[in-house]
Formats: C-alpha cells, structure tokens, sequence
C-alpha cells in the first residue's frame, strides 16, 4: 500500500512539475518575452520550456534551473526550409516526408533548423548542412 501511495505521490508531482517552472526561470522568461504568456511549460531532463505564440507563431524557449536562456524555438513551413534540408531528407529518407520544421535561435544569435522525420529531430546548421539526428522527446509534439 505504501509503494501505491508512493507512486501516486510521483504521477501528481511529475505533472506538477511539468506545469510550472521555478520562479528564475519564470521571471527571465518576462525579461526575455515581455507581455507574451506561457501557454506551458515543460520540464525536460531538469531544463524548463516555455511553449507560447509571438507575432502568430508557435514558439518555444529552452531555460536552465537558473533562469538561463538556451535556446527559442519557432516552427516554419516545410517549405522555408533551405532547399538542401529537404535534398537531404531525400537522399537519406526516402519515401519519408518532413512532419515539422523550426527554426532554432541560439543566444548568441546563431540559427540552425530542425526538421522532424520519422519521429526523430534531424538538426541542421543556418546554411543547411546536417549536423545531428536526436530521437524526438513526446512532451514536444503537442506545442497547441
């Protein structure tokens, strides 16, 4: 009865978390995106995303336990995609489409793209070289 207990104890506080963030984390988020609210936050391996909608754009933005910035995140049209991006998905994925694209801004200003291709997040640099393959995280895929 104990381990029941316990584990509904976790399940309540796992959720919690994954509603909320700290309040650094929530008071750089104000500073970095004043006047826009969080529609939610997850909690993913101990780093904090925002989802929200900016300028009519789903976004996302990516702080550590401290508040600091990592990365925002905002999804584009397949076909703003650089051209060698969806080249690419075709010489290595044939017969596989792109499901989701987003840009991906880093805080010194450096921008990469992510294409989503078989549930797996296919990452490439501002010019559109591949750089990585990460399996997708399921917490991502409803941003709504």
């Amino acid at each position: 009865m104990k381990s029941l207990l316990f584990a509904i104890t976790m399940i309540i506080a796992t959720g919690a978390m994954a509603q909320k963030a700290n309040p650094a984390v929530e008071s750089a988020f104000a500073k970095a995106f004043p006047g826009i609210s969080v529609k939610s936050w997850d909690n993913e391996n101990g780093k904090f995303e925002a989802n929200f909608t900016k300028d009519g754009k789903q976004m996302s933005a990516t702080f550590d336990a401290n508040g600091g910035l990592e990365e925002t995140e905002m999804d584009v049209a397949v076909n703003e995609l650089p051209a060698s991006i969806t080249s690419y998905v075709q010489d290595h994925y044939k017969g596989e489409e792109i499901k989701e694209a987003a840009m991906i801004t880093k805080p010194n200003g450096e921008k990469m793209y992510e294409a989503e291709v078989k549930e797996m997040d296919l990452v490439f640099d501002a010019k559109g070289n591949f750089v990585k393959e990460e399996m997708e995280m399921k917490d991502k895929e409803d941003k709504d």
